[in-house]
């Protein structure tokens, strides 16, 4: 069975949660100049069961190379906005043709907000068919 046989919702999903990446994402100058930290969450549908029945690590994606690759493009060329990093991020996970959709939240708990808070974040939802930016050679 190919990975595009299976229904979205039957599939397995992979989660890397947590992953922290210090970026000089932002509008302000100063964060560009400053950088902060960034947390990044990931959730990819795909189909395990290749990989699992012949022990097979080609038959899935390898969550290590995906955190540094993940990690590698959140620290790269710097964005005005976390939706714009989602989408990059989005873009690369989906570039993995065993990846049949991907939830990324980017998280920045130290956005220049001036009242208390405990995080900001944005939650994109993307189907490997929608996206929106450019290739994803442009992502990594």
């Amino acid at each position: 069975m190919t990975h595009d046989l299976v229904p979205i919702d039957e599939l397995d999903t992979l989660t890397l949660t947590g992953l922290e990446v210090f970026a000089h994402h932002g509008v302000f100058d100063f964060e560009r100049a400053d950088g902060q930290t960034f947390l990044l969450d990931l959730a990819v549908w795909l189909d395990t069961a290749p990989a699992a029945e012949g022990d097979d690590l080609a038959q899935t994606l390898h969550y290590g190379e995906l955190a540094v690759e993940v990690s590698e493009a959140a620290a790269s060329e710097p964005v005005d906005l976390i939706e714009t990093l989602a989408e990059r991020i989005a873009t690369l996970v989906l570039a993995h043709p065993v990846a049949r959709q991907v939830r990324v939240t980017v998280h920045k708990p130290d956005a220049p907000i001036p009242v208390p808070f405990a995080d900001v974040s944005i939650t994109i939802v993307r189907p490997r068919g929608r996206l929106r930016t450019a290739n994803a050679e442009e992502a990594r």
